[in-house]
């Protein structure tokens, strides 16, 4: 966004004070944002209208989805009518709106099937005026400030509804609470975080007649969409075994309410009340342990109370249970493993009394109780490194474990407990143990997994994962060039970039090259190379002529075993919200990027591949091609997100030049292989968003160049 420039007295920042000596403000190019959409979602098979807010939304007429059933149409200006189609699947969806300055940040949108859309209408602000709806409906609202909403539903002595809000799972800041209460105010049940930060209700109704469910913010701020849904329809809780076999059928235990006919009364309960029991089928599909996949109905995102990166190193997909009463309103993760998993058996709460267990293991288990204690024995046939992980978070589990492994004298070895790179907008970082641990040779170890705040109960179940490491990798993208949500938007000529995220697993330490499948004409992305790091950038850039597009591309990783090449899909993750200190990243289906307006300037290495020694340094030549008649000032060069072992000082091309040169220098233990990297050009130019302003304020616009490629070689001896 543009501002009026005023010179600072005083800065603390080194960066602010190289701005404070050129007069410069500190400002960038427009960068489109979707705060909000209104509203959250629509039943298959309908039409809704649909109002968008938030920023550099200029000549927004355009609503781009992730799924062909979904389309828009443009209304007037921020106001869309959505169509969906009746085919749509139920689940969650990215909305992206595209402008005049490119592609927006996504926001999410439900489909369901079985529901009836409702608005709210005000005022229903107290029992006497709350807004009467029927069971199995959607109801689209807006929280009061200092206020609450109310609505009442009819149902018959011994229905089992349940009410759930649904707000940080769709993208809204809502911090909701439910209240159930008779007709004549009677407390029945109240709830504020259930999954993540989203309430839900469960009750069976004492009597025929009226009740009331209120909903409001925990703060009582107002205006935050929600998402209301009051039915009797199957809920599903969780399944079992949460790890399944690739390719081989499985029967799997549904728990959950309303699960129709050929359910049972399961001996778990969830707030007093027993939950159902349903059994049926399914075989896992293989490919996605083959690309290494997470496959989702809707999008991950009440892991926490935050939304975080939950999924990054996941291996399954999601199913939505097809149950004796119908299709689940709700989904549940599975892990897709290459070994068939076990089952926890009790009773296993003591060091002297483990389950045994053969390795390699994968072991579906749960905290039964409050306190309760998993201990698991076994033998190793070789010695070296073995790979422990507890998945549990990552599932939408609710324990926080850890992990303790001890040999057969009872010394303990090692505790494992969180894990999880979170860098600039992406947070990954998990409650789950993950780690390497040395083990002998032919002995015995016992292994004990607990909650760290000793709960138990049905939803708290884990995974637990113990072998021999094989080398892997889980790639990520995202957009952080802003501090708040966007997308990669590329000016024509210009260029982009987006943050890489690799966990590694397994020890591996190899070569990851990063590419791109069916760019549009005059799109580009370079094959991306990333030795043994865990970050790294990938560049997208737009030739000088191209058209505007807007749309998403997909990006895949090859990784090298035993000097053979194996394929991992990259996953792409947006921000979800400005406050780059919040947990505050989710899972995409697809990377979108526009190319729009032309670029001030571009910068790009004269050589694309070069070799250098370790130890010595890199004199790499840029060249800077100027765009905008008007701009002839001077462009700042910095590294961008360099990996270890790279150093580089900040460099210049001097006003009206059209070319430089940045040294870089390779440290002497610097490993051989290729190193793709780019450099940050930053520079003030005039711009003004009207073409036709006769006064345009310096912007500072910052854009990496094109990569450049380093083959590193062993230095001379």
């Amino acid at each position: 966004m543009t501002s009026n420039c005023v010179q600072p007295r005083i800065s603390i920042f080194a960066t602010a004070i190289w701005l404070l000596s050129a007069g410069y403000c500190v400002a960038d190019l427009p960068s489109p944002r979707l705060d909000r959409l209104r509203p959250l979602g629509a039943a298959a098979g309908s039409t809704v209208e649909a109002e968008i807010a938030g920023a550099e939304l200029d000549d927004a007429k355009t609503l781009l989805f992730d799924h062909p059933g979904l389309t828009a149409e443009f209304v007037e200006d921020r106001k869309f009518k959505i169509t969906v189609a009746a085919d749509v699947p139920a689940g969650t969806y990215d909305v992206r709106v595209v402008g005049r300055f490119g592609i927006t940040n996504p926001r999410l949108f439900a489909v369901s099937h079985g529901l009836t859309d409702i608005t709210e209408k005000e005022p229903n602000n107290d029992p006497q005026s709350a807004q009467p709806v029927e069971i199995n409906s959607a109801i689209y609202g807006d929280s009061d400030g200092n206020g609450e909403d109310l609505f009442s539903f009819t149902v018959k002595q011994g229905q089992r509804v349940t009410i759930e809000c649904q707000a940080g799972m769709l993208d809204s800041t809502l911090d909701a609470n439910l209240t159930l209460t008779t007709a004549d105010g009677k407390l029945l049940a109240s709830n504020g975080d259930y999954r993540g930060r989203d309430p839900l209700l469960d009750f069976v109704a004492p009597a025929d007649g009226k009740y009331l469910v209120k909903i409001n913010d925990l703060s009582f701020r107002g205006g935050f969409p929600y998402r209301l849904v009051i039915s009797d329809k199957p809920q599903v809780e969780n399944v079992s075994p949460r790890a399944v076999q690739a390719g081989k059928p499985v029967q799997l235990k549904v728990f959950g309410r309303n699960l129709g006919t050929g359910s049972t009364k399961s001996p778990w309960r969830h707030n007093d009340l027993p939950l159902n029991e349903f059994t049926f089928s399914l075989t896992p599909p293989g490919d996605v342990l083959k690309l290494g996949e997470y496959r989702f109905l809707e999008h991950p995102t009440d892991h926490t109370v935050l939304p975080t990166a939950a999924t990054c190193t996941v291996t399954g997909y999601q199913i939505r249970p097809l149950t004796g009463g119908g299709p689940s309103l709700n989904t549940a993760s599975l892990i897709v493993t290459d070994i068939a998993p076990l089952l926890e058996s009790e009773p296993n709460d003591t060091s002297e009394n483990p389950q045994p267990i053969t390795l390699p293991a994968v072991v579906n288990g749960r905290f039964d109780r409050p306190r309760d204690s998993d201990w698991f024995e076994f033998e190793t046939i070789e010695g070296g490194q073995y790979e422990f992980d507890v998945y549990c978070e990552r599932i939408a589990g609710r324990a926080d474990p850890y992990l303790v492994v001890l040999d057969d004298k009872g010394s303990r070895l090692n505790e494992l407990d969180d894990f999880g790179h979170r860098t600039n907008a992406f947070d990954g970082h998990l409650r789950d143990p993950v780690g390497m641990i040395g083990l002998s040779a032919k002995r015995k170890y016992r292994v004990l997994v607990q909650d760290r705040y000793s709960r138990g109960g049905a939803r708290f179940q884990y995974v637990l994962s113990i072998r021999k490491p094989v080398p892997d990798f889980f790639a990520a993208v995202i957009h952080s060039q802003n501090p708040g949500p966007g997308a990669a938007n590329v000016r024509k000529g210009g260029a982009a970039y987006v943050d890489v995220v690799i966990h590694q697993t397994g020890g591996y330490n190899g070569p990851i090259t990063l590419t791109a499948d069916k760019l549009p004409p005059g799109l580009h992305v370079a094959p991306t190379t990333l030795t043994n790091s865990t970050r790294g950038t990938l560049t997208i850039w737009a030739d000088k002529n191209a058209a505007n597009w807007a749309g998403t591309i997909d990006l895949k990783a090859t990784g090298e075993r035993d000097g053979k090449p194996f394929l991992r899909k990259v996953r792409p993750y947006t921000r979800v919200w400005n406050n780059a200190g919040m947990g505050s990243s989710r899972p995409t289906r697809k990377l979108a990027v526009a190319i729009r307006e032309r670029s001030p300037f571009s910068l790009q290495f004269a050589a694309e591949n070069v070799t250098v020694e370790a130890g010595k340094s890199a004199e790499l030549k840029l060249q800077l091609k100027r765009y905008w008649p008007d701009f002839t000032g001077k462009v700042t060069l910095l590294p961008l997100s360099f990996p270890g072992g790279f150093q580089m000082q900040n460099g210049s091309i001097a006003a009206t030049a059209n070319e430089g040169t940045v040294s870089i220098q390779l440290q002497a233990n610097m490993r051989p292989g290729k190193y793709t990297l780019s450099v940050t050009g930053q520079a003030q130019a005039p711009f003004h968003k009207d073409p036709n302003a006769k006064s345009r304020p310096n912007t500072l616009v910052s854009l990496p160049s094109r990569p450049v490629t380093l083959t590193v070689v062993a230095a001379a001896k």
